[in-house]
């Protein structure tokens, strides 16, 4: 189904977290957020970008995205009509940006499937009506403030614990939740690119602790040497920064560089592509599950609804909203028995509420067609 766009709108908002969120790549108190709103005659759509404020996680960072749409990724949308398959056919002449291009396919995604009626879960593939939630835990100042962190998760009732690790903060801690929680706590760690292959006989200590995976432990693009921690330890190794696109994927596959995937839709360029990635995986036998950049409500939707594919095996970091947020500009979601709900109307399922998203709004920019 083809929409006629007539213009698109670039919101920027400022998103306080309720608490720092550190990695090894840096400390987060705030998202700089930029959303996309494409209007067209029937209605409109909504997408949130899910690119940082600094160009640590990936190249990307929500200035650059914002300029790219603005210079290159929405001019190129014809003026007669498009649907969501096509956007990203037309957007490939532009090199990398996938946040960015993710962010504009979505939004499009949603203003076509309002129009028709159909809910983003229904459209994707979706098998289940709720999905089973993780909870991602950053770098604390202590062993004990992390145990505090985790009773806490644990109490709302999540059902996966991820622990994110760097040089200096991975073995002990680790031991610490593990024997305070103990072996059916499902938990799995998280280096991003924190480490190199000279830290194999480390990293191989972690293998005591019965850990679901270890997400991308080394560099984004040390595919090879993945392959070879993947043969020193026994924990598997998943992917994150490293897949980029189903061929990303297929290769990683190939090479037996990990056994998981972890699937972020604004890393591989959109929901369509993250579809193709779950369909290839899960016809090798593949698990994966979604992860998250601490979306709003907008983000987390569509997430939600990817999640509920049938390969989505894992438990992903589909927070409630409360998680990162004291308020979200959309209906909160709420944690029932660990689970989340896929939202069921048409397209993303939810919106902005207008008095909410004013009152954190900190700029808007609007592109005619």
């Amino acid at each position: 189904m083809k929409i006629k766009i007539s213009g698109v709108e670039l919101r920027r908002i400022a998103m306080p977290l309720v608490a720092p969120f550190r990695t090894s790549f840096g400390v987060e108190t705030s998202r700089d957020v930029l959303l996309v709103r494409v209007v067209t005659s029937e209605g409109e759509g909504w997408a949130e970008c899910a690119a940082m404020s600094e160009p640590r996680y990936c190249s990307e960072y929500v200035d650059g995205a914002q300029d790219v749409l603005r210079r290159f990724l929405i001019p190129a949308l014809p003026r007669d009509g498009v649907d969501a398959d096509t956007v990203g056919r037309l957007l490939k002449p532009f090199t990398g940006h996938h946040m960015a291009k993710a962010a504009l396919e979505t939004a499009v995604l949603d203003a076509q499937l309002r129009a028709s009626g159909e809910s983003f879960g229904s459209y994707l593939g979706a098998a289940r009506d709720r999905v089973p939630c993780g909870v991602s835990v950053g770098i604390m100042g202590s062993v004990p403030e992390l145990l505090d962190a985790v009773e806490g998760y644990v109490a709302e009732g999540y059902v996966r614990i991820k622990l994110k690790i760097e040089p200096g903060w991975d073995v002990e801690p680790v031991r610490a939740v593990r024997e305070r929680f103990g072996d059916d706590l499902l938990l799995q760690v998280d280096a991003n690119a924190a480490y190199t292959l000279v830290d194999a006989r480390h990293l191989a200590r972690l293998d005591d602790f019965g850990l679901l995976l270890i997400e991308q432990p080394l560099g984004n693009d040390d595919m090879v040497q993945h392959t070879r921690l993947a043969e020193l330890l026994r924990t598997p190794i998943c992917l994150d920064e490293s897949i980029e696109s189903a061929a990303d994927a297929a290769a990683a596959i190939s090479l037996g560089a990990c056994s998981v995937i972890n699937i972020k839709p604004a890393r591989v360029g959109g929901y369509l592509e993250a579809r193709r990635i779950h369909d290839l995986a899960r016809a090798h036998g593949i698990p994966v599950w979604c992860g998250g950049m601490l979306e709003t409500g907008i983000g987390r939707a569509a997430n939600v609804a990817l999640a509920a594919l049938p390969g989505f095996t894992l438990p992903g970091d589909t927070s409630g909203s409360k998680r990162y947020f004291a308020t979200d500009i959309t209906e909160p979601f709420v944690l029932a028995d660990g689970h989340l709900d896929v939202p069921t109307g048409p397209g993303l399922g939810v919106e902005p509420l207008p008095g909410l998203l004013a009152d954190v709004t900190t700029s808007t920019e609007w592109t005619a067609l």
